[in-house]
C-alpha cells in the first residue's frame, strides 16, 4: 500500500502529507472556477502534442473528448472536488486519467502546474476584463442618454463643495463619462499584457519536448508566448496592473457615489433615486438610504486592499516559481467579482435617475453663481480685472445682506458698485446666459453638451 498523498507528485516521499498541510496548501476550493480555463489550454496543449507527434491523433481526440464530458459534468454539479488533489488541475487531471485510462497521464506531458496555472490564470483574467469592458460601455451609455435629456437642466458647479459657477447636470454627467472613458483605455491596454502565453515555460527552464508554443498561443488566441520561460511562470504584474485599473475605476465610481448621496439627500434634494435602489430603515419609517452608491464607495477599500495585496506578495520573491503565488487567486477573483458588481448595479441605475430641476436650479440662485460672470462682463467694459474682482465682492456683499442674488437686484443697486453696469448685464446674470456663453468645446453650453453626446456615441459604437 502506498504511502502517498498525492499520486500525482508523490513519488519521492516516504510518508504523507499531514492532513492539516494538505488542507492548508490545498487551493481547489478557490481556484476551481478555472475549469473552464484549465480545459481550454489543455486541449489546446494536446493539440499541439498531436501535432508535433508527442501524442497520437486518437490519444488527442480521446482526451479532448474526456474533458468535454469533464466540463459537462463539472457544470451539471455533478463533478466531487477532492482537497487531496490540491488544485483544479490535479482534480481534472485525475477525472481524465480514470475516465480514458492511461492516455489522461500522457496530458501533461511538457507542461508544469506553473505554467498551466499562469496560463489558466491569463485566460480567466482575460475573459473577465472583455466583460468588464462591456459593462463600463453600458455604464457611459446610459450617461450618455441622461446627459442628452438633462443638456439643459441648469444646477449648481462647485469648488470646495461651494457653489462657484452654473453649470448644466448633463455637462456633470458627461464629466462622469470622460472618467470612465479613461478607465476603458487603461483596461483595453491592460489587456494587452494580459494576453501572453505562458504555455511551454514547463516549470521555469522550458522543456526537452519539440513543442510549438506559436501553435498553442495561435489556438488560445494569445498574441505571442512569453519571451522567457523564468518569467513566464513567476509574472503577476498583469493581475497587479489589473488590480490597479480596477482601483482608478472604483476611485472614480466613489466620487460618483459621494455626489449621488449628497444629491439624493433631503439637504440638497437635486435627484431621486428609484426606489429599487434603496432601502428603508427598520426604526425610521421615513427614511430612503442610497444603499447602492453607499455600498459601491464602500467597495473600493478592498479592492485597494486587493491591489496591496498583491503588491506585497511579490514583493522580494526570487525566481522562478514561489508557493506564495497560490495566494494570487482570492484577491484577484474577489477584485473581478467586486468590479463586475459595482459596475453592473451603476449601469442599471444610472439610466433611471431623476433630475429635481427646479430645485437645482434654486440653489444655483442662491449660491451668487453667475458672481464670475459679472467680472468677465466688467472687464470686457474696460475694468481692469483686479477692481472687477473687487466690485463683485461688494456686490455679493450687498446681496447676502439684502438676501437677493446678483441677478434679482435692479439695474440701479447694481450701478451703485461701477457706473459701467448697464441693462445688457442682465445678459451675463442669468443662470441660461451664463450657461450658453461657455460655448466652446469642453463648455457648459447645452449645445456643447449634446455635442459631447454625439463624440461619445461614435466612441462606443467604436468599440
Amino acid at each position: 500500500m502506498s504511502n502517498k498523498t498525492n499520486q500525482q507528485w508523490g513519488g519521492r516521499f516516504s510518508e504523507p502529507t499531514d492532513a492539516f498541510v494538505a488542507r492548508f496548501t490545498a487551493s481547489v476550493d478557490f481556484d476551481k472556477r478555472l475549469y473552464k480555463q484549465d480545459i481550454q489550454g489543455s486541449v489546446a496543449h494536446a493539440r499541439m502534442l498531436a501535432k508535433v507527434g508527442v501524442l497520437t491523433q486518437a490519444e488527442c481526440d480521446d482526451i479532448i473528448r474526456g474533458l468535454g464530458e469533464i466540463r459537462v459534468q463539472i457544470e451539471r454539479g455533478e463533478f466531487e472536488w477532492s482537497v487531496a488533489l490540491e488544485d483544479v488541475h490535479m482534480n481534472i487531471e485525475a477525472a481524465l486519467t480514470q475516465r480514458i485510462g492511461i492516455t489522461g497521464k500522457k496530458l501533461h506531458t511538457g507542461r508544469s502546474r506553473n505554467d498551466q496555472v499562469a496560463t489558466d490564470i491569463r485566460l480567466y483574467l482575460r475573459d473577465e476584463t472583455d466583460l468588464i469592458l462591456d459593462e463600463i460601455s453600458r455604464l457611459q451609455q446610459g450617461l450618455l442618454d441622461l446627459a442628452e435629456r438633462e443638456a439643459d437642466t441648469v444646477m449648481p458647479g462647485f469648488t470646495h463643495l461651494q457653489t462657484a459657477q452654473p453649470v448644466t447636470f448633463g455637462h456633470h454627467l458627461m464629466a462622469w463619462f470622460e472618467m470612465l472613458s479613461r478607465d476603458y483605455e487603461r483596461f483595453v491596454d491592460c489587456r494587452k499584457r494580459i494576453n501572453i502565453m505562458p504555455l511551454g515555460a514547463a516549470a521555469l527552464a522550458g522543456t526537452t519536448y519539440p513543442i510549438d508554443r506559436h501553435y498553442t498561443a495561435e489556438l488560445l488566441q494569445f498574441s505571442a508566448p512569453a519571451g522567457n520561460s523564468l518569467d513566464a511562470v513567476s509574472d503577476r504584474d498583469f493581475a497587479i496592473e489589473f488590480c490597479a485599473a480596477s482601483s482608478l475605476l472604483l476611485m472614480h465610481m466613489t466620487r460618483m457615489s459621494e455626489e449621488l448621496v449628497l444629491w439624493a439627500s433631503a439637504q440638497f434634494n437635486f435627484v431621486n433615486l428609484p426606489d429599487r435602489f434603496c432601502t428603508g430603515s427598520s426604526i425610521m419609517p421615513q427614511k430612503k438610504n442610497p444603499d447602492v452608491p453607499e455600498l459601491v464607495r464602500g467597495k473600493s477599500g478592498r479592492v485597494y486592499g486587493h491591489l496591496f495585496s498583491l503588491l506585497t506578495l511579490m514583493k522580494s520573491q526570487p525566481l522562478a516559481y514561489n508557493k506564495d503565488n497560490q495566494e494570487d487567486k482570492e484577491p484577484l477573483f474577489d477584485t473581478v467579482d467586486t468590479v463586475k458588481g459595482c459596475l453592473r448595479a451603476f449601469a442599471d441605475m444610472v439610466p433611471a435617475l431623476e433630475a429635481k430641476k427646479e430645485v437645482m436650479r434654486e440653489a444655483a440662485i442662491r449660491g451668487f453663481s453667475t458672481a464670475t460672470d459679472l467680472a468677465d462682463y466688467l472687464v470686457r467694459k474696460g475694468v481692469a480685472f483686479r477692481d472687477a474682482h473687487e466690485i463683485v465682492g461688494l456686490s455679493v456683499a450687498y446681496g447676502i445682506k439684502t438676501g437677493k442674488d446678483l441677478g434679482q437686484m435692479a439695474l440701479e443697486e447694481l450701478r451703485q458698485f461701477s457706473e459701467v453696469i448697464d441693462a445688457d448685464v442682465f445678459d451675463v446674470l442669468t443662470l441660461e446666459g451664463s450657461v450658453s456663453a461657455r460655448d466652446h468645446i469642453g463648455g457648459t453650453a447645452p449645445n456643447q453638451v449634446r455635442k459631447a453626446v454625439e463624440v461619445g456615441r461614435q466612441l462606443l459604437s467604436s468599440r
